[in-house]
């Protein structure tokens, strides 16, 4: 620690330092997990241990494996359709097939059950107009096969986003040589693309197999048992958060061993090129069967993964937005905007510390802050709210011992306030507003800033004169980014909210879990317009931004 810190005093002072102090801070609720994994065990562990973990590791790994598998299937292939080749509406589907990722799962998973249970449109139209019953059986998704399908098409949009950003940056010579080898369509993009595309492709599926383990919303709603449940269970319904520690503790564990599995899955194969003369690759046209094909498999992707459940959503708000509208529900907007808002801020602020310290100094040092600040969204929701919990009732100890010093009454401050909320929220998302402060300023690299040095300016002043204004689409970019994905988080705000303090996510929550799918339908689709909004917005100035 003492060499750290002397290491730090010789690169840049108070940048060296502040990146030390929040890097800290964002690991620490990881640590304390850790450390009470390995502490003296209760009766409900044992019980938990003996008779149910193994039914948590198997629906949780069951949950990854075949929601991994069909997201690469129909991810990848979008990607590749989209990028290789132009068909009706392909300009519209380029973007419009990222949309699914505005409808968060749990929303997802509440709109298909109201669309496919007995009083559904589907059941109730076959019945009332074709006079049909239908088998319950087949229309039942709230099971193991269900939550897949659910997780499928909202998160599918994860291996296409970063597959097809891929691919447009390819050389079009590699699929020209393949068909000049005599290879067909099929053959190109199994032996050619499928190869160089492994790293892409393995990072998206692992931010799928990261929203899987942090889901709460779908497993709850379905009554499937995996850990978030389980944690959930242990703290509320036992009120026994050593246990919650513990199963946080075996999921991080888990977590763990999928991130350096996809490191080796990942090894160390690059493709570049051995000239500066790359020609991207063109789209070819489709014709004929094939053209209408695509078109059709592409509609009918983009109806059941946005259309349908979007429809179905405004059909339940114009039933019930006359009960649901009120100063209760602005309440609502207002809570979410603002914790998602100051969540942000403080996300981009850290962010803009750490990664400036990290690109001017070269060194071991910076690149360990770096790290650690991808750390949080490694780690699902739940694992990180028992954490900050377990550090903020830790803290609210030492603040009883000062309050009893002065002679005043006792009492939790910190562990009850919107703060330890909104740590949280920095902890879980800081990756997200780092990737794109740290992209923005790999493109504008250290020119300018070495000549601002170079004329007396210190780095402080460098930093607001200069880099802060050379990348204010990457610091809008990160704060929608985070924005959206702060709205939408559920596990994470359900553990740590203040009482009485609800946001859009929760209070949906609540609503499906009253089986009052109707009046859920409102602020779920306040959320889904907003996310909706910021990735169309997104979509435009990725366009516009020079390659």
């Amino acid at each position: 620690m003492l060499y750290l810190i002397r290491k730090m005093r010789s690169q840049f002072n108070s940048w060296a330092l502040l990146s030390f102090v929040f890097s800290i801070l964002i690991i620490l609720p990881a640590l304390l997990i850790m450390v009470q994994l390995f502490a003296e065990s209760n009766e409900n562990w044992e019980h938990i241990k003996e008779f149910m973990l193994k039914n948590y590791i198997i629906n949780s790994v069951t949950l990854v494996i075949f929601t991994g598998l069909l997201t690469v299937i129909i991810g990848v292939s979008a990607a590749w359709l989209v990028t290789a080749y132009t068909f009706p509406m392909q300009r519209f589907f380029k973007w419009g097939l990222i949309l699914p990722l505005a409808i968060p799962p749990y929303i997802g998973a509440y709109t298909y059950h109201g669309i496919l249970n007995y009083t559904g449109v589907i059941q109730t139209n076959l019945r009332n107009h074709f006079s049909i019953k239908v088998d319950q059986r087949f229309f039942d998704i709230m099971n193991i096969p269900g939550a897949i399908f659910i997780f499928t098409m909202f998160l599918y949009p994860y291996v296409y986003i970063i597959t097809r950003s891929f691919l447009e940056n390819q050389s079009s010579s590699l699929i020209e040589n393949a068909r000049v080898l005599g290879k067909g369509s099929f053959q190109t993009f199994i032996q050619v693309v499928l190869p160089i595309s492994r790293t892409a492709i393995v990072g998206g599926v692992s931010l799928v197999i990261l929203e899987v383990f942090n889901d709460y919303g779908v497993v709850k709603y379905f009554g499937i048992q995996t850990f978030s449940t389980a944690i959930f269970q242990a703290w509320f319904g036992m009120g026994d958060i050593q246990s919650a520690i513990k199963l946080a503790g075996t999921l991080m564990v888990i977590v763990v061993f999928i991130l350096i599995a996809e490191k080796l899955i990942r090894g160390r194969k690059q493709f570049s090129y051995s000239t500066s003369k790359v020609r991207p690759l063109q789209p070819k046209e489709l014709k004929g069967w094939k053209k209408y094909s695509v078109l059709t498999l592409f509609l009918a992707l983009f109806a059941i993964a946005f259309l349908i459940p979007f429809i179905q959503l405004l059909q339940w708000v114009y039933m019930t937005y006359d009960v649901i509208l009120s100063e209760v529900f602005l309440d609502l907007i207002w809570n979410s905007v603002f914790v998602a808002s100051i969540g942000s801020g403080l996300i981009i602020i850290t962010a803009l510390i750490i990664a400036n310290f990290s690109r001017l100094s070269k060194g071991w040092v910076s690149k360990f802050f770096s790290k650690i600040t991808v750390l949080g969204y490694s780690i699902p929701g739940a694992v990180i709210a028992i954490g900050v919990l377990t550090l903020f009732l830790a803290l609210d100890q030492k603040v009883i011992v000062l309050y009893e010093w002065m002679g005043l009454e006792p009492t939790l401050v910190l562990s009850l306030s919107i703060s330890m909320l909104i740590f949280a929220y920095v902890v879980r998302f800081l990756a997200v507003g780092y990737n794109s402060i740290e992209s923005g300023f790999d493109k504008v690299g250290t020119v300018f800033t070495d000549a601002s040095r170079t004329l007396g300016m210190s780095v402080t002043r460098t930093f607001f004169k200069v880099d802060i204004k050379m990348i204010k689409g990457a610091i809008a970019g990160g704060f929608i980014l985070v924005f959206v994905d702060i709205l939408k988080e559920l596990p994470l705000t359900l553990i740590l909210q203040p009482f009485n303090f609800y946001t859009l996510a929760t209070k949906t929550f609540q609503y499906a879990s009253d089986e009052r799918i109707h009046e859920a339908s409102v602020s779920s689709m306040v959320i889904i317009c907003i996310s909706a909004l910021s990735i169309f917005f997104l979509h435009k100035v990725l366009e516009k931004e020079p390659k």
